[in-house]
């Protein structure tokens, strides 16, 4: 289906925007609907071509390789209750892709992250997904890049158009505009203010990158926060490499704070006719809602 194969999910954070919840759960497995957060970004990097899924964990995250395992004595159960079709969803889950771990002993940013998959991902270009990010698009946003790559060459970043009051919290990208949509980044810089910010183009959620990034990773030094930074290792990789921009089409639903992960699970929700329904019936319940 392409030429990237593997794809690298950064999920050894810590979680302490949903204490307690995450006291003991990995933030990845908090569920949004019917399957947990990390869920969506997994079936998104195969339905992208991938076929080798590398996890990098933490302390605490065992959830998440469970998950992504055979559950011989759930399915025997199923299969005995006559539940073949929950017993062919459990097994569809495990056999999404090849699925390989690797931990995060220190939480030292997402540059040292992607540094601990290098193993993994050193013959060739990669993906990166972070979980947090759920995407939702006709064609999958990894796929998206991953036909840029294909036409072009070079990395590639997806791009969002974030408010004023959004920028401090991206790397923002200093771009040259190539065609509808597709930039070529010139510089990055991480977390700016509003007044230091190129332009309002946040690097978002997916990348496609270079194994020369490890090169980069290896010589960087820790930038924002005392912790190895993926925009600056892109930044430098700028300087042999070419890195395109994309705005993706599709839409983002952040789910690394509570308020985002209810806005996913709301608009989640109104794409399930059975959900909506009961959505706008506590609404009318409450008052909230005339019809």
């Amino acid at each position: 289906m392409g030429s990237i194969t593997k794809c690298l999910f950064p999920a050894a954070g810590l979680g302490t925007r949903f204490l307690p919840a995450t006291k003991e759960i990995p933030k990845e497995m908090l569920p949004l609907i019917d399957r947990p957060i990390i869920h969506y970004g997994v079936e998104e990097a195969v339905n992208s071509g991938c076929s080798d899924v590398v996890f990098v964990t933490g302390r605490g995250k065992r959830a998440i390789e469970d998950y992504f395992d055979r559950s011989i004595e759930l399915e025997n159960i199923l299969l005995e209750r006559g539940q073949k079709e929950l017993y062919d969803m459990v097994v569809a889950v495990s056999e999404m892709a090849r699925f390989a771990y690797v931990r995060q002993s220190e939480p030292l940013g997402l540059g040292h992250a992607v540094l601990c998959g290098e193993q993994f991902c050193e013959s060739g270009f990669f993906g990166v997904i972070l979980p947090d990010d759920v995407m939702i698009a006709d064609t999958p946003v990894l796929r998206q890049l991953v036909e840029l790559h294909e036409r072009l060459g070079g990395s590639v970043v997806a791009l969002e158009e974030v408010s004023p009051g959004e920028v401090s919290r991206y790397g923002i990208a200093r771009v040259e505009p190539q065609e509808d949509g597709v930039y070529r980044i010139l510089d990055l810089i991480e977390k700016p203010s509003l007044n230091e910010a190129p332009s309002r183009l946040a690097v978002v959620g997916r990348y496609l990158l270079s194994p020369r990034i490890f090169h980069h990773l290896h010589n960087l030094r820790p930038g924002s926060g005392g912790e190895l930074q993926l925009t600056d290792a892109i930044k430098s990789l700028l300087g042999e490499e070419v890195v395109w921009g994309l705005r993706y089409n599709g839409l983002r639903l952040d789910c690394g704070t509570k308020e985002g992960w209810f806005k996913a699970t709301v608009t989640m929700a109104l794409e399930n006719g059975t959900l909506r329904e009961a959505l706008f019936s506590l609404l009318r319940q409450r008052g909230l809602m005339d019809v």
